[in-house]
């Protein structure tokens, strides 16, 4: 495995919901969509409207981000810092708009920065590039790896490097780390949750703190990668 330089990785987490908070809310010609998307994952005993509750916040055509997670290593003479910020909002345009300026804002500082993440590289990223088309945005250049080869795409996935060429398996965030013997990212909720926190409660703060959990979360795995200490708690800044 190769050494990763951590200081050039931004960590990268997203929350996403279903686009309504019920089936009956939507049009009947989304209702329609869904059915047909969801008819060949359908189980037999749980209705296309209850399936939507559970499993549309994992499809970008039906659901909305509702938090961005990022963090990055801000150095300090000899000391370590990893610096967690999060945007969260019920406008999705403008969160991601503001997720494109600080990307920006990153790349005139630092021009060789990297994303890194846990399957980061087959749903954050897909997700947010199609999110963006959708709310009528231009796919920010660090994302647009349309036609780059699998190799090609420059993404540190901690689930891709834990897979070690075995494509057969998924193993979580969660798992990972307690293989690795980090602390649980788990909170007071979990993903199939942040739906339910978001419609019912409108609780973005929760949302935010348990993304920014899992964005600690991989970067204590990169330093179990390299062969490094994790990060002590008070080396984990969390930005207002």
């Amino acid at each position: 495995m190769p050494k990763f330089d951590t200081g050039s990785l931004i960590f990268l987490d997203i929350e996403t919901v279903p686009g309504e908070s019920s089936f009956m809310l939507l049009s009947e010609d989304w209702q329609e969509l869904w059915t047909k998307k969801s008819a060949r994952t359908l189980p037999p005993d749980i209705a296309p409207e209850d399936f939507y509750q559970q499993q549309a916040a994992l499809y970008a055509e039906f659901a909305k981000i509702v938090c961005i997670s990022f963090g990055y290593y801000r150095s300090s003479g000899s000391e370590r810092k990893l610096r967690i910020k999060s945007l969260c909002s019920t406008d999705e345009k403008q969160l991601l708009t503001e997720f494109c300026e600080i990307l920006a804002g990153f790349e005139k500082h630092h021009k060789a920065w990297i994303f890194a993440g846990h399957n980061v590289k087959e749903f954050d990223l897909p997700f947010l590039s199609r999110r963006m088309l959708i709310n009528g945005l231009r796919i920010h250049g660090s994302m647009n790896f349309q036609n780059m080869k699998p190799w090609e795409i420059n993404v540190v996935d901690t689930m891709h490097y834990w897979r070690f060429g075995d494509f057969r398996n998924y193993t979580s965030l969660e798992l990972l780390a307690a293989a690795l013997s980090i602390p649980s990212p788990k909170s007071d909720i979990n993903g199939s949750q942040v739906g339910e926190v978001f419609w019912k409660e409108k609780n973005l703060k929760r949302i935010a703190e348990y993304c920014q959990r899992d964005v600690a979360t991989v970067a204590n795995i990169i330093q179990r990668f390299n062969g490094d200490a994790i990060l002590k708690e008070d080396e984990i800044e969390i930005a207002e």
